[in-house]
């Protein structure tokens, strides 16, 4: 059996594995070091006996066994532990039982976990994405604009409050779902971000971060069919039906405006439209639903010249409003030159960058470039597209830049 099919498997199953191993463990440290131990015993038995029929349930229970044998040699020194070990022995976990109706689904069970109220905002998000997802300490830090290390730290003290509070493993009751939900959304989209577009790596897209986000998506949904639910699940949807157009065969960048929108999954798109004329209607919506409304003017747009950039600086306006933040206010600046004309939007792009906003952000860097570009500003586009490849980590991004960087250097 190739070492390459257990790969497969690890790539596949790992977070699901690790989700059920907390659960029944109670402590993520404990299950972290199961899940290495059953995929050690993987790679040791799988090639001579072949994969289990059913993976996923073997990783869990060898995993269970081995975390049992670590609690009981460690129980020479702790004798709590011993006890700890013969309760799972048992089949008891020290974690309280779930409510039967519940969603059946330990990773979701998890995301609840990690954005318990007892922990702060960014630790909730920083740890989902860490232990939920396995995204790497660096690529989480990236998207905090913090250094690895202080991320680290935030994931270690989370882990430690969720263990010395007791924080249970399960989805909340109802009646405390709602105030629970925003910073659960968050983290999923924050997950479909990396999916969507990957912080660094030879490829633009995660397809397998994006769609589990969507799939999280999907079950808050049906737990609980908010309408800032609905349009998170909208919005991912909509970008995410652009996915098959947004690179060429040679995996070069492929922007908005010059994709092939016969590409574009038009089973997404009206779902996700859908979705959004729902959470409109509800007069309940927030940001996400905003943002997922102009994502579907542009979907229904038939090209790039169609597109009604007038709505869409329009819902830019509410946004902002009810998100301010320096990233919206770029997206605005770039809506407004489709508008008014690209001296417009670099007025406004420079305004951003000259407060010091967005300063260690590409993308800030890019959008301006481009503006400089189209007014016939090469001087600064050089030196704007030259600083967002200082900053620029994934591979397709890079290429995309010194592609325009050539064009101007002639």
């Amino acid at each position: 059996m190739p070492r390459s099919a257990i790969e497969a498997i690890y790539h596949a199953e790992s977070r699901r594995v690790l989700a059920t191993l907390i659960r029944l463990l109670g402590d993520f440290d404990l299950a972290e070091e199961a899940l290495q131990d059953a995929f050690t015993a993987a790679v040791e038995r799988w090639p001579e006996t072949g994969v289990p029929d059913n993976p996923r349930a073997w990783l869990v229970s060898t995993g269970r066994f081995k975390a049992i044998d670590q609690l009981r040699r460690r129980a020479r020194f702790d004798a709590s532990l011993a006890a700890l070990a013969n309760r799972l022995d048992e089949g008891e976990s020290p974690a309280p039982e779930l409510d039967a109706e519940a969603v059946e689904d330990d990773r979701l069970r998890l995301v609840f976990t990690c954005c318990h109220p007892a922990l702060s905002p960014d630790a909730r998000i920083a740890l989902t994405l860490r232990e939920v997802c396995g995204l790497e300490t660096e690529a989480i830090a990236r998207a905090f604009l913090v250094s690895a290390p202080t991320l680290a730290q935030r994931i270690v003290r989370a882990k430690a409050k969720i263990r010395d509070a007791g924080i249970p493993y399960q989805v909340p009751a109802l009646a405390d779902l709602p105030e629970r939900l925003d910073a659960v959304l968050h983290v999923v989209y924050l997950v479909f971000n990396e999916g969507y577009s990957a912080s660094s790596g030879g490829s633009l897209t995660r397809h397998d971060l994006s769609a589990e986000a969507i799939r999280l998506g999907r079950l808050l949904t049906e737990l609980l069919p908010e309408p800032e639910a609905r349009g998170l699940l909208a919005l991912m949807l909509l970008h995410d039906a652009r996915r098959e157009a947004r690179t060429a065969p040679d995996g070069a960048v492929v922007l908005l405006d010059d994709q092939d929108r016969s590409r574009w999954n038009r089973q997404q798109i009206a779902e996700g439209c859908a979705l959004v004329e729902r959470a409109l209607g509800s007069r309940r919506f927030g940001p996400f639903t905003l943002q997922a409304a102009i994502a579907a003017v542009h979907a229904e747009a038939r090209s790039s010249a169609d597109t009604d950039w007038r709505q869409i600086v329009g819902l830019y306006d509410v946004l902002l409003l009810a998100e301010p933040s320096p990233v919206v206010e770029l997206n605005r600046a770039a809506a407004i030159a489709m508008r008014d004309g690209p001296e417009e939007g670099l007025i406004l792009v420079d305004r951003i960058l000259g407060r010091g906003d967005l300063a260690d952000y590409p993308l800030a860097h890019s959008a301006r470039a481009d503006l400089c570009r189209r007014v016939g500003k090469g001087a600064d586009a050089i030196a704007s597209y030259r600083r967002a490849l200082e900053l620029t980590e994934q591979e397709p991004g890079r290429r995309f830049l010194e592609r325009r960087l050539a064009e101007l250097l002639g």
